[in-house]
């Protein structure tokens, strides 16, 4: 019973049960790429404070490219934070050896400033 027609517009259109006729959109296929916190934090931001954009991405068939990229630049940024702040504070194995409670103070205190500076300059931007 379905009626499929040709618009001039090149979209194709389905008879409805209501007599109208409604075009036949698609999303485009999206590969799936793993997705982790930043990833999934990157995408609760756009859908409350950047509608635009998630939907565009959404649309163009590239949020979860998207999502994976910003969760990997995240990834290595913390890494690269952790190390250079461990570094600066002098936070070494010999400090582990010596006063293990300041070792483990300290690298939670260094996780938690890079993962803060992490949150903004990526996630949030």
């Amino acid at each position: 019973m379905e009626k499929h027609i040709m618009g001039e517009n090149g979209i194709s259109y389905t008879l409805g049960e209501d007599g109208l006729y409604y075009p036949d959109l698609y999303l485009p296929e999206e590969t799936e790429y793993p997705i982790g916190k930043y990833g999934m934090l990157r995408k609760t931001y756009l859908q409350e404070h950047r509608k635009g954009l998630y939907l565009e991405l959404v649309l163009a068939g590239k949020l979860n490219k998207h999502l994976h990229q910003i969760d990997e630049e995240c990834n290595q940024m913390m890494d690269r934070l952790v190390e250079q702040m461990k570094e600066k504070q002098g936070v070494t194995e010999q400090l582990k050896v010596e006063n293990q409670m300041l070792w483990v103070g300290m690298c939670n205190n260094i996780q938690h400033s890079a993962e803060e500076a992490v949150l903004k300059e990526i996630v949030y931007a």
